[in-house]
């Protein structure tokens, strides 16, 4: 274990200021986007859900043929350390690891004797300002171009960056992917909607990530008695939904209340929406009190 280092990165072992860390340029993750990653919210200082954001690394290493390179408690020795060392209460982690540094520039996966890189560092967690939340964010529908493991939570974002893009120039927080008519999820967000009183989710499958937000929303539907449907959703259904939402770890509960131009429903929050945000604050501050 390295000496101890004020508001440190963690890089292949060591713990060291950002700027004295450094990756080869011969890196897979830095060639061919050959790598993963996971970020894990922390309040007051205590990370939320980590065993799920953990078991999501582990499931993703897994899909992408990469061997998980630390036991659980070393990922979690890390985390801690982290926030420990970070000046902000309220943080995001981020984990990436990448399949290593080879000696040349080729396609196949490089002998088993090349270590992956392991990265990781702590920021500052910004969520959406109670303003934000007052009006809700603009919203625009792009054809889904990704590949077609979406539920692995790899660093090739390319399509992602693209619509998400897309979206900023027009003014907009978010694009929603489209595939063959068919709601998926944000560029960076699962995606809900309501309609007559009902929530409607898209369901798990391999074109969207299995969001730890995703399921606390569905979780704190049936612990309140509230009524959901997983299923495919229509583009078609979007322009007469009552309430969209974006959900996230950064964003948590946040209204849609414009799409593509158009008014969401009133174009003002939904009631369902701001008692999930409510639910979901509650149930956050009780599973930080027992942590």
């Amino acid at each position: 274990m390295t000496p101890f280092v004020a508001d440190p990165v963690y890089l292949n072992g060591r713990y060291l200021p950002l700027a004295e860390a450094g990756v080869s340029p011969l890196d897979r993750g830095f060639l061919f986007g050959d790598g993963v990653y996971e970020v894990i919210p922390v309040y007051s200082r205590r990370p939320f859900r980590l065993d799920e954001h953990l078991q999501r690394l582990a499931a993703t290493l897994a899909g992408v043929r990469l061997a998980d390179p630390l036991p659980r408690d070393g990922w979690r020795d890390i985390v801690f350390r982290l926030i420990t060392a970070a000046p902000w209460e309220d943080q995001s982690i981020y984990l990436q690891v990448t399949r290593g540094v080879d000696d040349k520039r080729d396609h196949p996966f490089p002998p088993a004797s090349v270590p992956p890189t392991v990265f990781a560092f702590a920021s500052p967690l910004v969520t959406a300002p109670a303003e934000l939340r007052a009006t809700g964010v603009a919203a625009i529908t792009v054809p889904d171009l990704r590949w077609s493991r979406c539920d692995l939570k790899v660093i090739s974002l390319l399509a992602n960056v693209l619509a998400r893009q897309q979206a900023v120039d027009q003014g907009c927080a978010e694009a929603l992917l489209i595939r063959d008519g068919w709601l998926k999820e944000g560029t960076a967000s699962n995606i809900f909607v309501v309609k007559n009183g009902l929530l409607l989710a898209p369901p798990k499958t391999q074109l969207i990530l299995p969001g730890i937000t995703y399921d606390v929303i569905l979780e704190l539907a049936a612990a309140h008695n509230q009524a959901v449907v997983v299923r495919e959703i229509a583009e078609t259904e979007l322009s007469t939904a009552d309430e969209i939402w974006m959900t996230s770890s950064t964003r948590e509960v946040l209204a849609i209340t414009t799409l593509d131009g158009q008014a969401v429903g009133s174009g003002q929050p939904g009631p369902l929406g701001e008692q999930m945000w409510q639910w979901y604050q509650d149930f956050k501050h009780t599973v930080m009190r027992k942590s």
